[in-house]
């Protein structure tokens, strides 16, 4: 209860050191001979305040303390301890309470680490950041305390949703959220710089690796959870364009196409108006996708909350942010002379244009099929689902160009260019070609839409391998980068092109035989965990060729709330993962079982890791390494 009440005070006198930097960032852009002091002090205060409050919530958690709502709610007993420290940004309070810490802490680096830029631009950057915390301030205060007290105190708590109970979707959250959060410091400081016009070339390499920062964190962000989902949800699959999984890739779209018109900015005055549009973008989707979850518009298994009153709110916030920005922008923004030039036709940054086009396409597909069965459920209170045939329908045809700008587009030179080594990358197009051509015909698949996709992702691969070994293009990053998404591709491809599954019901002692595979289910077992009790089911697979493989699902019952579980077995190989679950059939003495074939599921990981590496070069890269 002590915990509760620090926690909770401690956000009213981080609100109030909100207030006083906005008094004092307002009098020191009149007098903007040097930084007042006590905009330092305060905003490290202001941290000061947040991240007590924070471990105060922690306790909470840790000592399951029941007169906290949110701990009743959130946790119980007989949780393991490191489930209970995890339930502290495992529902909707607690994830905004993160949410508001990363961006205390992100607005105290930005100011530590930009002594050298203009004055008058810091502190613009710095009242447009807390414009931001104030709302995150009274949204929690007034909508979403995590520090409310119960009466009478119960003696046991609800326990958190056993899908969450995992070790990756712990540190899931705060590494996403270190991704969303990165982009409220490009919002702030692309207005400020808007306002101040300095959106210019010394500005786009500052701004630059808070852009890297931001999309490694939401990249590996992403990764974790499309990990988690696979393993966890046992769908046997890596993405399920989930509106959630939706929210999350919308920003990182807009985040890689700012990236790229941050490095086009870097060498010509030019895009300017595409770089403000896209960082204000970015956090407007980041806010939008955390906020449509947390108030229980979108449903999914990552919903956590379902609320009128924060519904309202977080309509009125993000409107006012947006009507701010575009307010800025027209107002402010004025297009540099350069900027109208045309760009001429064969040239580095007329291919980074056509992708950023490509990329704005996937991006309104996404957000239409996210969006769409909301606005169609509150006109005619009809609810539909967009599933995958939706996204691959409008996707994958315009996937091919992209790929293909993408292996020429770095061939190419700033300004003016032409295609060097026209007969190597002519070559390399008709064997990529032929490869496709000999790996499609093998298999009874769609063969002109799985030719020319492989072909493309083929093409990006060659290319970047090739290009490893040139010694004149030293910019690692972006090989890596690019090598890892054409890997990306390849192996989801690969993965949907190959896969192969058994569903039946089976009872123990019963053995299931296809043309290649003989599935025997031996028995089961029972095993009581301090939370939960496990079914495990013992399955040997034999399959022609290979030697027989034992399996262990397992259904998990857990005790608080009582929810059943599914917890695949998967055995992994650098080729392939063989993955089972088991499902209990309603009042019969049948399992249903489920059998995948998953080939190159661990490349999809390894590839996105590789695409991430990029961006970690770039940021650690020096100025002379360029």
């Amino acid at each position: 209860m002590l915990s509760s009440s620090i926690g909770y005070y401690a956000l009213i006198l981080g609100l109030i050191s909100s207030l006083l930097l906005i008094y004092f960032s307002l009098l020191n852009f009149r007098d903007n001979q040097y930084l007042n002091t006590k905009i330092l002090s305060f905003t490290f205060l202001q941290f000061i305040f947040v991240i007590t409050s924070f471990i105060s919530l922690i306790i909470s958690f840790a000592l399951s303390d029941f007169s906290n709502e949110t701990v009743f709610n959130n946790s119980h007993t007989t949780k393991p301890i490191f489930y209970k420290l995890a339930g502290v940004w495992g529902n909707h309070e607690g994830s905004l309470l993160l949410w508001l810490l990363v961006l205390t802490l992100f607005t105290l680096i930005f100011l530590l680490k930009t002594k050298k830029q203009p004055l008058k631009y810091r502190i613009l950057t710095i009242l447009f950041q807390q414009i931001i915390i104030i709302g995150f301030f009274v949204f929690i205060i007034k909508t979403s305390s995590p520090f409310n007290y119960i009466f009478p105190v119960p003696k046991e708590g609800l326990g958190l949703n056993p899908i969450l109970q995992d070790p990756i979707l712990a540190i899931h959250p705060p590494i996403l959220y270190l991704g969303y959060v990165g982009s409220s410091i490009i919002f702030s400081s692309a207005l400020s710089a808007t306002v101040l016009g300095l959106i210019t070339k010394k500005w786009a390499s500052h701004i630059k690796k808070w852009v890297l920062t931001s999309w490694i964190f939401l990249t590996l962000g992403i990764l974790l959870g499309s990990v988690w989902a696979y393993y966890e949800l046992g769908w046997g699959g890596f993405w399920f364009w989930d509106p959630v999984e939706n929210v999350s890739l919308m920003p990182w779209l807009v985040l890689t196409t700012l990236l790229h018109c941050i490095l086009v900015l870097q060498k010509r005055l030019i895009l300017t108006s595409w770089v403000i549009i896209l960082s204000i973008s970015t956090f407007t989707l980041s806010m939008s996708g955390t906020f449509l979850v947390r108030s229980g518009i979108l449903n999914s298994v990552h919903t956590f909350a379902n609320d009128p009153e924060r519904g309202i709110y977080i309509l009125i916030f993000l409107f006012s942010l947006i009507f701010l920005s575009i307010i800025i922008f027209f107002f402010f923004h004025k297009k540099n002379e350069s900027e109208n030039e045309s760009f001429f036709w064969l040239s580095k940054e007329t291919a980074i244009l056509i992708n950023n086009w490509f990329m704005m396409y996937f991006l309104s597909v996404v957000l239409i099929g996210t969006v769409y069965p909301i606005f169609l459920d509150v006109i005619t209170s009809e609810k539909i689902s967009v599933g995958p045939p939706f996204y691959h329908k409008l996707i994958i045809p315009f996937l091919v160009p992209f790929l293909i700008f993408m292996a020429i587009g770095p061939k190419l030179r700033w300004i003016k260019s032409n295609i060097e080594n026209k007969i190597n990358l002519i070559s390399v197009f008709f064997f990529s070609i032929l490869i496709s051509f000999l790996i499609v015909r093998n298999f009874n698949v769609n063969f002109l839409i799985n030719l020319t996709i492989i072909s493309g992702a083929l093409y990006l691969f060659f290319i970047t391998i090739r290009d490893f070994f040139i010694k004149k293009n030293k910019n690692n990053s972006q090989k890596i980068a690019h090598f890892g998404f054409s890997l990306l591709i390849l192996s989801i491809m690969f993965n949907n092109i190959f896969s192969s599954e058994i569903i039946t019901n089976l009872k123990v002692g019963e053995i299931l035989e296809t043309s290649n595979t003989k599935i025997t289910f031996n028995d089961i077992n029972q095993k009581n965990e301090k939370n939960y009790k496990s079914i495990i089911g013992s399955f040997i697979i034999e399959t022609k060729n290979e030697k027989a493989e034992k399996f262990k699902p397992e259904l998990r019952i857990y005790n608080q709330p009582i929810i059943i579980t599914s917890e695949a077995d998967i055995k992994t190989t650098l080729l392939t993962d063989k993955f089972m679950t088991i499902n209990v059939v309603q009042n019969q003495d049948y399992f249903n079982v489920r059998y995948q074939v998953k080939p190159f599921m661990i490349w999809i990981w390894l590839s996105v890791i590789l695409i991430s590496l990029g961006g970690i070069i770039s940021f650690f890269k020096k100025e002379y390494e360029k």
